[in-house]
């Protein structure tokens, strides 16, 4: 403590700052820092098998990130070069992806607001007018009353959540409803109450436009521009349960707190997006490509290629943290998700790349391994942090970070190897199962060639002979391999055409409007001449053969095809092994140049 509050213009009077004060005649425990208190914080990580808190103490120099919540389920995205953005931050990624939020209130869980005082954020929430709530219970006036008269309970609520509640106590009749207080479904509460929350960047503009301020004044921007935040990591979450042999449920707990895969193993987990027991779903199994199964019209290669480009194109890491579980022991919830933006907003530029953690021994490789005679395709896991990665950056956040995270929670088969490898096998079954439901019904021939060589190894183990550990495998998710290929070529040439068909479309509809006798008013007020002018001019750009190299660097247009009934014959036909020759090979049915 006396180190980490020390000043070097103390010299050797260190002593003078801190300080106790005298209780009953004698010396207290609190220890003061220039007459300051020096309070410790506590932050919860996960849980003990009896159910209890694990609690650890925070640094007392520690001061948590302020997060600005920027999208929830609904974003729009585009990825552009790097060099198109006149001040960027500094990041090393060749292009960048820039999102923007399309939702005005976001559909949130409050887990945690089960314990009165807990989760101030949704209680303030809650207890505003105009809200939509879901499995919340419907409590009568006799029952707030009740709640309002428990005196003890009822001040662990919030101050919002407690003006709420005596109001609705005093009223003669109607239904409220409290935070701590799910539906009842089956005499139990429900594990899933949601409600819409108004966003919190609109609800308190003040602390975003402090954070635009200070990124305009460190980068320069000037006042008439746009700041611009691009994103700078991807950091996904995946839900993880123990087995439940009751249920017959089989474990999908073997991640440990943060994993990194490269693209190839990333994306065999999303084209599977397989998820373990929530609280938000009937039971576990895939959520369909990026988990948007229940949501999509379009075949999921759309979406699956268009993420690969992206990942390939902006260099991004592929890291996951876990929920849920870690090992079929350490509940966690949603705690290790939680830290996470703690620990990468501290981290250095260049360490948020994985070439540069693994290079310092922060990430260590998962190989496959034998076990009971059958191999585990352990690999599969990528790469996971180990004790290294918590000493230096979770020891920036606790005093005791090795505790926080110990080895059973970096090594989840030191819980129990048996359970951990049945996950793995659960894992590369449900992959397998998903890759030849592509196979199928068609739809791997709208897959990109690397994509389309993943999911034959998913489903068979092997593409043309070659796992997907062999090197020629590994080179079809290269950035190099990529801007070089057929078929990101026709990617751009496809958006071109499209971009060409809009604005021929635009200039149509404007010059027929302004034709229109009496229309005169509309188009001053609308300024229709002055927009079929710069459509005109749209198209000049957009038909120049420039344009297509001005696309590079850029997703370009996924060529999609119409969805045949009973899918298509020629997927059905598993590809032939090819003999070894020079030169090169294609596969008929993917295109897949190697």
């Amino acid at each position: 403590m006396i180190k980490r509050f020390y000043k070097p213009e103390w010299g050797d009077d260190w002593r003078g700052h801190f300080s106790v004060n005298f209780i009953n005649g004698s010396p207290g425990n609190e220890l003061k820092l220039d007459d300051r208190s020096l309070v410790a914080s506590y932050l919860r990580v996960g849980f003990e098998q009896n159910g209890s808190w694990r609690v650890f103490k925070l640094r007392q120099d520690y001061i948590p990130a302020a997060k600005v919540q920027m999208e929830d389920d609904i974003t729009a995205s585009v990825v552009i070069p790097s060099a198109f953005l006149r001040y960027p931050p500094v990041m090393p990624n060749p292009c960048v992806k820039l999102t923007q939020n399309c939702e005005y209130r976001l559909f949130q869980r409050p887990d945690d607001a089960v314990h009165p005082g807990l989760d101030r954020q949704a209680e303030r929430d809650i207890a505003m007018a105009g809200n939509f709530l879901s499995n919340y219970e419907p409590l009568g006036t006799d029952q707030v009353r009740g709640l309002v008269e428990d005196v003890i309970g009822f001040h662990r609520y919030s101050e919002p959540m407690r003006l709420f509640l005596e109001k609705a106590a005093s009223a003669g009749e109607g239904y409220a409803v409290s935070s701590a207080h799910p539906r009842l479904v089956n005499g139990k509460p429900s594990q899933n109450p949601r409600y819409l929350q108004l966003r919190p960047d609109l609800a308190d503009e003040f602390p975003s436009h402090v954070a635009t301020m200070g990124a305009r004044l460190q980068r320069r921007v000037p006042s008439h521009e746009q700041v611009v935040f691009p994103v700078t990591a991807v950091l996904a979450g995946r839900r993880n349960n123990p087995p439940e042999p009751k249920t017959g449920m089989r474990p999908l707990c073997i991640y440990g707190p943060i994993h990194y895969q490269e693209l190839p193993e990333l994306f065999m987990d999303f084209i599977c997006s397989v998820t373990g027991k929530s609280p938000s779903t009937t039971g576990a199994g895939s959520e369909g490509a990026l988990t948007k199964g229940p949501f999509n019209a379009l075949r999921a290669t759309t979406d699956l290629n268009n993420a690969l480009v992206s990942m390939i194109l902006t260099g991004y890491g592929g890291f996951t943290s876990a929920a849920g579980y870690i090992g079929p022991r350490m509940r966690i919830d949603h705690d290790i998700s939680l830290l996470v933006p703690e620990i990468w907003s501290r981290l250095p530029t260049y360490l948020r790349e994985a070439s540069a953690l693994i290079n310092e021994g922060f990430l260590d490789r998962l190989e496959d391994f034998d076990y009971e005679g059958r191999t585990v395709f352990a690999s599969r896991l990528g790469y996971r942090i180990n004790s290294h990665f918590v000493h230096r950056f979770c020891g920036a956040i606790f005093d005791a970070s090795t505790t926080v995270l110990d080895e059973a929670m970096l090594k989840p088969e030191l819980q129990d190897l048996a359970c951990y490898v049945d996950g793995i096998e659960n894992l590369v079954e449900a992959q397998r199962r998903v890759a030849l439901g592509y196979l199928h019904d068609g739809s791997l021939e709208d897959a990109c060639p690397p994509l389309a060589a993943l999911i034959w190894i998913m489903a068979t183990g092997e593409y043309h002979g070659m796992d997907i550990h062999h090197p020629r495998i590994r080179q079809l998710f290269t950035r190099e391999h990529l801007l070089a290929s057929d078929w990101y070529q026709q990617r751009l040439s496809t958006k071109q055409v499209r971009d060409l068909d809009r604005v021929q479309k635009q200039i149509r509809y404007l010059q027929a409007f302004l034709d229109q006798p009496g229309h005169e008013q509309y188009s001053r007020k609308l300024h229709l001449q002055e927009r079929l002018d710069r459509a005109l001019r749209n198209l000049a750009t957009i038909s120049d053969p420039a344009y297509l190299d001005a696309l590079a660097g850029t997703l370009g247009a996924d060529p999609m095809t119409r969805i045949a009934s009973g899918g298509s014959a020629k997927a059905l036909h598993p590809v032939p092994r090819t003999r070894k020759r020079t030169g090169r090979s294609k596969s008929s049915s993917s295109g897949l140049t190697l």
